[in-house]
């Protein structure tokens, strides 16, 4: 099967810039050719899809998500698996996420949707599942029901050996604290020690999975990056040898700058105004948020300005709504929209281990696309304007219809 979208403005996610008049022919999920400066041939057998001059680019990838907040005494754990699949799929369909990191989930929620995702039983988001975030006992977000608490070597050996049987992608391990939690569950604290540290990462690297590594603090990361973390989430603060240590070894980060950015009294639109009416924040958070949102935003510039690698993820939801406002706040903190724009698809496709297969707009790969009404790279807001959602070639949601 043939389709070929034309009359695009291409955003390719390769450079950063606009190509008007493109052409993407696409066959079998694939893109087969792309036709640029209006040169598209005329090809009979293909479905024609003219986007009439909107922007065609990847989708985009959210690579720090997880299910809502929600023990199995709150809901049985059969409505929060489904729940949690209807959050998945609103996100692709409504918002063109389609590539989802998760970093921690109860009772193996993302391993399931995961697999009915791949299969084609059920349509959804490209997902990547690790299963409980692992933490010590009294270790961070326990009231989130989503994690395990382990104590001493053996025992997070074993936990994580059991997370491999359960068939998880990667391991997420909670090093230290946090912004949202208890008055004991503090960013600037470390929980592990050493002798745990080192057992958690050499059974990883044994059996060859990924850690991503939740580090808030300076200790925190350095000893996620120096073990050999595949990734550092939040960083709430760093140092300078932090940022060295991230560039030596390639480390990728993922700032969540969601978690010290969305306070009444940092909100600036009414996209961040409206999440934080429905979030409800207490004050006591509400100024630890505050506290930490200075720190957090230049240790973000000195990664950007160093080169370091960092992908978009959120840590909050609705799932449909987080990587969007993730992206204001990126471009609000001194991204610009292109270091906003590839951090949410070629860096998430690429964090992801599928940067070969996805993110960017390429002969040969797969026909994950997104069609917006006017040019994110201008003003990234613009990605809110949302008109097709395209998975494996095929049109999956058309907003078009609605207006028409």
């Amino acid at each position: 099967m043939k389709s070929l979208l034309s009359n695009a403005n291409l955003i390719d996610c390769v450079s950063p810039e606009v190509r008007a008049g493109a052409s993407v022919l696409i066959e079998d999920g694939r893109i087969l050719d792309i036709f640029l400066g209006g040169a598209a041939p005329a090809i009979a057998d293909a479905e024609q899809i003219d986007v009439q001059g909107a922007y065609l680019m990847p989708g985009l990838w959210d690579v720090h998500i997880h299910p809502d907040y929600l023990k199995v005494s709150d809901m049985p754990l059969p409505e929060q698996v489904t729940l949690f699949g209807h959050r998945l799929q609103a996100a692709m369909l409504e918002s063109g996420i389609m590539g989802m990191r998760c970093a921690g989930a109860h009772d193996y929620m993302d391993v399931a949707w995961k697999r009915a995702f791949d299969s084609g039983q059920h349509l959804g988001p490209r997902l990547f599942a690790s299963g409980h975030f692992l933490t010590t006992t009294g270790g961070h977000f326990l009231t989130s029901g989503h994690a395990l608490e382990c104590d001493g070597p053996y025992g997070f050996v074993k936990a994580i050996r059991e997370q491999i049987k359960n068939g998880v992608d990667h391991i997420k391990l909670n090093l230290s604290g946090g912004i949202m939690g208890p008055a004991w569950d503090l960013h600037r604290h470390s929980f592990f020690l050493d002798e745990e540290l080192k057992a958690a990462f050499d059974i990883c690297r044994l059996r060859e999975f990924k850690v991503v590594a939740h580090a808030t603090n300076p200790e925190a990361v350095k000893n996620a990056i120096v073990l050999g973390a595949h990734s550092v989430e939040h960083g709430y603060i760093l140092d300078d040898e932090c940022i060295e240590l991230f560039v030596k070894h390639g480390t990728w980060y993922v700032p969540t700058l969601a978690i010290s950015h969305l306070s009444p009294k940092q909100a600036t639109n009414n996209w961040e105004k409206g999440w934080l009416t429905q979030r409800g924040l207490t004050p006591s958070l509400c100024c630890r948020v505050d506290a930490a949102a200075g720190p957090h935003r230049e240790g973000f510039q000195k990664a950007l300005a160093a080169g370091v690698r960092m992908a978009l993820g959120s840590d909050i939801r609705p799932l449909k709504d987080a990587a969007l406002l993730e992206l204001g706040l990126w471009v609000r903190s001194g991204a610009t929209p292109w270091q906003a724009i590839e951090a949410a698809t070629r860096n998430g496709a690429a964090i992801c281990g599928m940067g070969d297969e996805l993110g960017t707009v390429e002969k040969g790969k797969i026909a994950d696309l997104i069609v917006v009404g006017d040019n994110p790279l201008a003003n990234v807001e613009n990605v809110r304007k949302l008109q097709l959602v395209i998975k494996d070639g095929v049109v999956v949601s058309d907003k078009r219809k609605k207006r028409n």
